[in-house]
């Protein structure tokens, strides 16, 4: 057989049925005329008795055209082929024949390489729909087996047209070939039950077992815009795609419904708390209103009347002519937009809800009267699955809003997350049930806790440092100026001036108190800034450098802020990188065993851990303290890689800071509460408060019989009170010796009491450092070593900044 794929029809072509409808017609016709035309039309078509019998080669229907359009005249009115959509078919099969002049039309405006098919053809499922055709029409079953069929065929503009395809199959019957096997209502049973056992199905109706004879009628309704709102709401509910593809899509439906090839489509947010236009969350959609702007305020982006209609009254504002309306309102930001685009014609529809305004669709073509407010209204079968999916997107970025309140402002550790939920479920039925509610405090009892912390070593020493600093170079700027005044113009007040000034610098060279900076500018405000004033007005060279000292000095502060903006700078980008560090080390930590985590920012960064098996879900893995003992050397590695990471991101800053590190061992449990009241996690009873005094008190304790604090820079203080915890530790500190994090010198102290806690002990351990040479070459370095390499990288940084900031020298520049 040929041109069949496998198939359990064997197909031929047959016009028996038709034929002989028209022979039971000329026995019964009484018009003169018409039996002449049927028994014409019949003898002629008895030359051809292929058609009767069977056409197997679809190659011979070219030679069959005249003869079947002859029979099929009837069914295919000549004077109905330009308004009709209408071929003959075969089914399954995308093979048409005998189609009308609108059909033929449609086709070639498609163009030569587009080739016809029916969506979503399957070989498999049409193979079974095959033998459900059989089912029902052979043997008198009424399986459902219905679905819409579609041809999709792009126009002569190249924007694609949705057809549904009605079939007519009065004119085909089924018989069973030589290898066709009898059907029982067991088999039936089974075929049921597995629709989608391809090889089943085919065991059962082998292929070409069973004949199909006739032929199917196919006639086709434009449905392009019901189908584009139907793949509208399909889009609009689909979560995995990206924005981009989701903008296309929206565009093909789009130019589909207006069928404008070069159609744009557009989304603004509205923002009703604040009044103002926003982009799309997430860049998702570009916007015709703002073009490039984040956002704006709404009554200057709209002309009255645009405003008056999307605004207030939620109505579509069309501009069928982009140019006239730019002529009439080119001051606001809608007209500059769309000028700027190159948009001719656009139609701006309001996206509302419950009378509130969400955001703006916008369409936009680049020829002038193709948007308009007669085709405006395509839109309102549209506009109610945009307003559910604006309303699902502002709700998912309200969610996200919440999510980073809690993953930023609140300390509800995702690991503890489960009973807070559990919580939260109890709280929402019991106020359901009777309106009254109380979220409970969560207390986790038998917890052990871990403590760590890399502080800033003096950096109160360093602070006030750089504020001397700042204080000294603008007042000696205040001098320099001063002196010049004096070479214009003799006063008594400058001496006077230059002398209060020497005052205050020989008390802050001496030493820095909390009253000095607010002396400082009490000086300046009520001594100095009159003087400057009179300065300026003497000559344009005087004006000039009274101005560049006032660009110095900070507006808020009135003071030069320049040491001290290095030094805060250099806290925060420390504490921000070393919380990031420990963020991202955490997400492994939590694959030991699920625990609690919190960290803050001090002048450093501290951290509090909590571990057992209260805070673990119960379907989760039994607590083990082998997760305890792990956790602990995770901390100890992290803490060494910290005060690595620590000096690394100071290689280019203007000024070095130190670090020291100390890490709390508690070896009993205790309990921790999460209190409504204050939002957080705190130790809960009077016993488990000494954990928190030596947590406060720790790091400022002295070693015994000195004045030596226990932490130090470049090195890492582990305090602990038990001996099976220095034990378990100096474990750890030789197998991290072998992997060169910490070095050779070990330290065993013990520490002078604190208030309310004695007995304790610490081990205090060299960190090794990794810098990596002008070879790429990693080299390892104690603290010393390290000292004398960032010392000159410092000191280079300095004459760096002497060299940019040359203001002693001439008066101008950043100090």
């Amino acid at each position: 057989m040929k041109n069949q794929k496998e198939f359990p029809l064997e197909i031929k072509i047959s016009f028996h049925k038709i034929i002989e409808q028209y022979r039971q017609q000329l026995e019964k016709e009484t018009s003169e005329i018409s039996s002449e035309y049927l028994e014409k039309m019949l003898e002629y078509i008895s030359t051809f008795p292929v058609l009767e019998k069977g056409i197997e080669n679809f190659d011979d229907l070219k030679k069959l055209k005249d003869p079947i359009r002859i029979l099929m005249k009837d069914l295919f009115p000549e004077i109905l082929s330009n308004i009709q959509i209408k071929a003959i078919s075969i089914p399954f099969h995308n093979i048409i024949f005998n189609s009308t002049q609108k059909f033929r039309s449609i086709l070639e405006g498609a163009g030569k390489d587009f080739s016809l098919s029916m969506r979503n053809l399957n070989a498999d499922l049409d193979y079974i729909y095959a033998c459900i055709l059989i089912l029902n029409k052979h043997y008198g079953y009424d399986i459902d087996f219905s679905r819409p069929l579609y041809y999709d065929i792009p126009d002569e503009n190249n924007i694609l047209r949705h057809y549904r395809i009605d079939l007519n199959s009065d004119f085909m019957e089924l018989e069973p070939g030589e290898n066709a096997k009898e059907i029982t209502n067991e088999d039936v049973d089974e075929l049921i039950q597995n629709i989608e056992d391809i090889e089943l199905w085919k065991k059962k109706f082998p292929p070409q077992s069973w004949i199909f004879k006739g032929f199917t009628i196919i006639t086709l309704t434009d449905v392009t815009v019901d189908d584009a709102i139907s793949d509208l709401k399909t889009t609009l509910l689909q979560r995995n795609t990206s924005g981009k593809e989701e903008i296309e899509k929206f565009e093909e439906i789009f130019k589909s419904i207006y069928r404008i090839s070069n159609l744009r489509v557009g989304f603004t947010m509205y923002n009703e708390q604040e009044s103002s236009f926003e982009r799309m969350m997430g860049n998702r959609s570009p916007s015709f209103l703002l073009t490039n702007k984040k956002g704006t305020n709404c009554h200057g982006a709209l002309s009255e009347e645009a405003f008056q209609k999307l605004v207030n009254d939620h109505q579509y504002f069309s501009i069928p002519n982009v140019d006239n309306f730019i002529k009439k309102s080119s001051e606001n930001l809608l007209a500059k937009s769309l000028q700027k685009e190159g948009v001719k014609s656009a139609i701006l529809a309001p996206i509302a809800k419950n009378n509130v305004l969400l955001g703006i669709l916008e369409l936009v073509s680049f020829k002038k009267n193709e948007l308009n407010s007669i085709n405006a209204t395509k839109l309102e079968d549209i506009l109610p699955y945009i307003v559910t999916a604006v309303e699902r997107s502002k709700a998912e970025f309200e969610n996200r809003v919440k999510a980073v309140i809690q993953s930023e402002c609140t300390s509800i550790h995702p690991s503890v997350l489960w009973i807070f939920e559990k919580e939260a479920r109890k709280f929402i039925r019991d106020l359901d049930e009777d309106g009254l509610a109380s979220f409970k405090d969560i207390t986790f009892e038998d917890v052990y806790p871990l403590y760590g912390e890399i502080d800033i070593v003096a950096s109160s020493e360093a602070r006030n440092e750089a504020i001397q600093r700042d204080l000294l170079d603008q007042l000696k700027l205040i001098e320099k100026i001063v002196c010049e005044a004096e070479e214009v113009e003799k006063l008594d007040i400058y001496e006077q001036v230059k002398f209060r000034i020497k005052e205050f610098e020989e008390d802050l060279s001496e030493s820095l108190s909390t009253s000095s900076e607010q002396k400082v500018f009490n000086l300046l405000q009520r001594e100095i800034d009159p003087v400057m004033e009179h300065i300026q007005k003497q000559t344009s060279e005087l004006k000039e450098k009274v101005e560049d000292y006032q660009k110095n000095i900070n507006s808020e502060r009135g003071i030069i802020y320049n040491h001290r903006k290095n030094y805060d700078e250099a806290v925060q980008q420390i504490n921000r990188t070393m919380a990031r560090y420990i963020d991202r080390k955490q997400v492994d930590a939590q694959r030991i065993y699920p625990h609690y985590f919190e960290r803050y920012k001090t002048d450093g960064v501290e951290h509090n851990i909590y571990i057992g098996a209260s805070l673990v879900d119960n379907r989760n893995k039994a607590f083990d303290k082998v997760y305890l003992y792990n956790l602990r050397l995770w901390q100890l590695t992290t803490m060494c890689e910290m005060e690595n990471r620590f000096y690394q991101i100071q290689e280019n800053m203007p000024l070095k800071l130190e670090a020291a590190s100390l890490i709390l061992v508690y070896n009993t449990t205790l309990s921790i509460r999460y209190r409504m009241d204050e939002k957080q996690f705190d130790v809960d009873g009077t016993y488990n408060a000494r954990y928190e005094i030596i947590k406060k008190r720790i790091d400022k304790a002295f070693i015994k019989g000195t004045e030596e604090r226990v932490t130090k820079k470049g090195k890492i203080a582990i305090v602990y009170s038990n001996r099976s915890d220095e034990r378990e530790y100096l474990r750890y500190i030789k197998y991290l010796q072998s992997k060169r994090y910490l070095g050779a010198k070990v330290e065993m102290l013990e520490l002078e009491d604190v208030q309310g806690v004695i007995g304790l002990k610490a081990i205090r351990i060299e960190v090794l450092y990794h810098l990596e040479n002008e070879k790429h070459e990693e080299q390892i370095f104690t603290y010393e070593d390290l000292e004398k390499v960032l010392n000159k990288v410092v000191g280079s940084n300095k004459t760096q900044d002497r060299e940019d900031n040359s203001y002693h020298e001439d008066g101008v520049g950043n100090p």
